[in-house]
């Protein structure tokens, strides 16, 4: 089936053609009536990207695609309806400018620097329903869809957060498009981006020296008689969105057509990706995402095959467009050096010119003693070491890694630098659903990642 579809006209794909297809990990709204107001409402709402920005966006990746740069997609698990602030997404915006700084001095190569924010709402689950003693109701979705809270009204799915979602994130955008663009992310202020919770860190001291020598190279540059001002790629980046596309009512509605190419392009966000859970080839996640121009992320996981791969190359990027397809290999310390190389061979041989990134953290979360879920810093940097490995030995190249973090200081993940403990967990257990890299964490897997590179 997948050569058929990848050989279909693009005339046969409609916003609304993935309704005809099995939709996993889908809510089962309660108002139809409900739900359909709010998608007309998202329908006529402005969009929150627009097609030129996703095509910028699929040639920065096709550099990835080539070894020319490298990707950071990072944010958070779940963004939050309630914990919604300036502070908060300008923190988390520090984390991930500092780590891909370090990134970028230590490897000598652009960053392409892609959130997990402004979009990122919803959250497959691994069952529908949630039990608690004798009670069961649906599980926690993320706020776009129901809230947190064990009570049946919390968790029964309310169409109008589609739309409280959209504006959550068109306000999130904008702040980070005034943040990146307007002086907040001057190479020159590298120093002010460390928070105090950091900096007194080793990891901390560690890119302070990196800052150091970074403004030693800037005062070089202006004694040579460079104009640094009219350098614009020194006092500001591109920053991009990027979310999983798994609530497709909330994604059909945003998708608009380029009035100057005809071209559908997902309004949403820069970046989608289609989780471990809704890759199936015949399933309606791949074939909204077939449809679309924005450049599209696949999750793969330990069971994935080099057959399953192939064909979702096939479908996904059928013309082989450098930049266009992302692969998201999330496959648990211990078994990288089994899974990755056929998957590698099958993708080379075959011609497409994917980005592969790693997310080194979904493979390695378990649960521990005192109930909660939580990961070993020590298990995601060996997924890391274990993939950059395969990589090097099979010529391919490391495209990015994929993570979960935040700019708080929270006690959600094992290890690091910190030395975190089990007992530490329910100190600052913040998140809705996953465990996260705090800030220092998510600087010293910087560093780590760095000497990979380097090497």
């Amino acid at each position: 089936m997948s050569a058929i579809r990848a050989n279909e006209p693009r005339e046969q794909w409609r916003t609304s053609s993935w309704r005809t297809r099995p939709a996993e990990q889908q809510p089962n709204w309660p108002d139809a009536e409900d739900l359909k107001d709010a998608e007309a409402t998202l329908a006529g709402l402005p969009p929150l990207v627009i097609a030129s920005e996703a095509r910028r966006l699929t040639s920065a990746l096709a550099q990835v695609s080539r070894g020319e740069a490298f990707v950071l997609q990072a944010g958070d698990c779940a963004e939050s309806f309630r914990e919604f602030s300036a502070d908060c997404i300008r923190d988390k915006l520090k984390v991930i400018l500092q780590m891909a700084v370090t990134l970028t001095y230590a490897a000598g190569v652009p960053v392409v620097k892609v959130g997990r924010i402004a979009g990122q709402f919803a959250k497959p689950r691994t069952s529908p329903v949630e039990r608690i003693d004798a009670v069961e109701l649906e599980a926690f979705r993320g706020h776009m869809v129901n809230d947190e809270a064990f009570d049946p009204v919390a968790r029964r799915p309310d169409a109008s957060r589609l739309v409280a979602a959209y504006h959550q994130a068109a306000a999130t955008l904008n702040l980070l498009r005034a943040f990146t663009k307007g002086g907040f992310a001057d190479l020159s202020l590298v120093h002010r981006w460390n928070q105090q919770f950091v900096a007194s860190s080793n990891q901390g001291r560690r890119y302070e020296q990196i800052a150091g020598e970074i403004d030693r190279a800037l005062r070089f540059m202006a004694a040579c008689g460079i104009d640094l001002a009219a350098e614009e790629s020194l006092h500001e980046t591109d920053f991009w969105t990027g979310h999983e596309a798994l609530i497709l009512e909330y994604e059909e509605a945003l998708t608009r057509q380029d009035s100057l190419t005809g071209d559908w392009v997902d309004t949403s966000a820069h970046f989608l990706w289609i989780g471990e859970r809704t890759r199936q080839l015949g399933g309606a996640h791949v074939e909204f995402c077939s449809g679309v121009i924005n450049p599209i992320g696949v999750k793969l996981g330990p069971s994935t095959t080099p057959d399953e791969v192939l064909a979702l190359c096939a479908v996904l990027d059928p013309e082989r467009t450098p930049g266009r397809l992302t692969l998201i290999t999330r496959i648990g310390t211990g078994r990288v050096a089994d899974v990755l190389p056929p998957l590698i061979e099958t993708v080379r041989d075959a011609g497409h010119p994917v980005v592969w990134v790693c997310d080194p953290m979904h493979g390695n979360t378990f649960t521990s003693e005192n109930g909660r879920k939580t990961r070993r810093f020590g298990d995601i940097v060996e997924e890391l070491r274990e993939w950059f490995g395969v990589h090097r030995a099979m010529g391919s190249w490391p495209g990015g890694v994929h993570v979960e973090l935040t700019g708080d200081d929270v006690t959600e993940c094992l290890g690091g630098a910190e030395a975190i403990g089990e007992d530490d967990l329910g100190q600052r257990y913040t998140t809705m659903c996953d465990p996260r890299l705090n800030a220092r964490q998510s600087l010293d897997l910087a560093f780590d990642v760095a000497e990979l590179l380097r090497s």
